[in-house]
């Protein structure tokens, strides 16, 4: 069988893109492979109180359909509530609370969608028992899938700094492996135990603030190389990133002018913290010193030179770039907020995702951006290739700008131009071819 369409990955930005296909009426044989277990969002950073940084209306589908029955005020309406979540008088939703709206709109697709399958590579080929159409292989940890067009959103790589890259296991592991990996270290951590944060960002406070409150034996480690925590630009004027007409802007920018954007801009999605997060750490380290403790430390300004194992805990050699001082820190974990990998060329960037490493030789890739995609999020097709529609949802940062980065704020826009654009291409039938099929 050869698939309409697949989606690579199954979290919110495909989400909202089976919400587009249904509701722009684009109904034909099509299949998304997730390779967890199940629908989620942010599974393993479900911390105690943490919330959401964007307005909930710009969920999955109110941005571009208010009235549709996939919004989270129907979500909260069909659970009973609507009242009381209007009565919290509270901007940003709880992160448990939009989890569950996402699974909740998820859960509505579920017929099309195969979970725990891992796709392995992605390939192209000519089927004879297709007239010779060019479709895609998906190899998978559960068999061979095909398609006449592809949508890969499986999000991005999780950025590791080189020298934690043989340390990783147990001891040492990305913020997207917070839950389980603490509580493999509870044992240590409740006796008295240490455990360092590396990062400067808002997930980086959070883990902190978390790991603060869960072991009240335990010492937390903060590791930034910045003097301090920055507060994260909230400015409407900058917050206009977010509207539809920015990605226009900045679609159209010269390289050069792009990389400008970003550095001016960076601040409202990178390396910073919302203002109540920021508060609530600074006042939990006072408290500790208030009664002599040292048990919640930032070191500012610090590189670590060199991370390994020192018996069963992890050692880190920290240089103060300012002071010039130098110092060995033990602990028995290292949590990396590190963020994740962006698009083009630079310390945190890759040029392609690495599920595109067979397709990269017909895409036209750009040393600066990376892979290069068109306004409708379609690949760039090289000179002299010929591929089916191949649609990069949520990777395209790098050329649409930072409402493609992983934010629910554009995502229900994108999602809809996606939609159209595969309509357009009439390669995957309505909703009456189907059901006559």
């Amino acid at each position: 069988m050869i698939y309409d369409l697949i989606g690579v990955g199954f979290g919110p930005a495909n989400i909202a893109l089976a919400i587009a296909l249904e509701e722009e009426g684009l109904r034909g044989q099509h299949l998304f492979l997730e390779r967890n277990a199940g629908p989620g969002w942010q599974e393993n950073m479900m911390l105690a109180g943490s919330d959401i940084q964007n307005h909930p209306l710009r969920d999955l589908v109110t941005p571009v359909n208010p009235r549709s029955r996939y919004s989270f005020t129907n979500f909260l309406h069909e659970h009973g509530r609507l009242f009381e979540f209007l009565n919290l008088g509270i901007t940003y939703p709880l992160r448990e609370e939009y989890a569950q709206y996402v699974r909740w709109a998820a859960d509505a697709f579920k017929g099309s969608v195969k979970y725990g399958v891992e796709v392995q590579d992605i390939n192209i080929a000519d089927d004879a028992t297709a007239g010779g159409q060019s479709h895609y292989v998906v190899r998978t940890s559960q068999g061979v899938f095909r398609a006449r067009t592809l949508i890969v959103a499986p999000g991005r790589s999780p950025n590791i700094p080189t020298m934690f890259e043989p340390l990783l296991g147990r001891e040492v592991f990305h913020l997207t492996q917070y839950r389980p990996r603490i509580d493999a270290l509870a044992n240590t951590l409740q006796k008295g135990g240490s455990m360092a944060v590396v990062g400067a960002s808002q997930s980086g406070v959070e883990i902190a603030l978390d790991l603060e409150r869960r072991f009240p034996a335990a010492t937390v480690h903060c590791v930034i190389r910045s003097y301090g925590y920055r507060l994260k630009d909230t400015s409407p004027f900058s917050d206009e990133i977010y509207f539809p007409e920015f990605v226009d802007y900045y679609f159209n920018a010269s390289t050069q002018n792009k990389a400008r954007l970003n550095e001016e801009l960076r601040y409202t999605n990178y390396s910073s913290v919302d203002a109540d997060v920021l508060h609530q750490l600074y006042l939990t380290r006072y408290q500790h010193r208030l009664c002599g403790s040292e048990r919640l430390q930032v070191h500012q300004n610090v590189q670590i030179l060199e991370a390994k194992h020192s018996g069963s805990r992890i050692s880190l050699n920290l240089h103060n770039e300012v002071s010039q001082d130098s110092g060995r820190l033990e602990v028995d974990g290292v949590v990396l907020a590190t963020g994740f990998k962006n698009f083009g060329r630079g310390g945190k960037e890759e040029l392609f995702h690495p599920l595109l490493k067979n397709l990269v030789a017909h895409l036209q890739v750009d040393e600066q951006l990376g892979v290069l995609v068109n306004r409708d999020y379609s690949a760039r097709v090289a000179d002299g290739s010929s591929i089916p529609a191949l649609f990069l949802n949520g990777l395209c940062e790098s050329t649409h700008g930072f409402g493609d980065a992983g934010s629910f704020s554009l995502l229900s826009l994108r999602a809809r131009e996606i939609a159209r654009a595969i309509a357009e291409r009439k390669t995957f039938r309505p909703a009456s071819e189907v059901a006559h099929a």
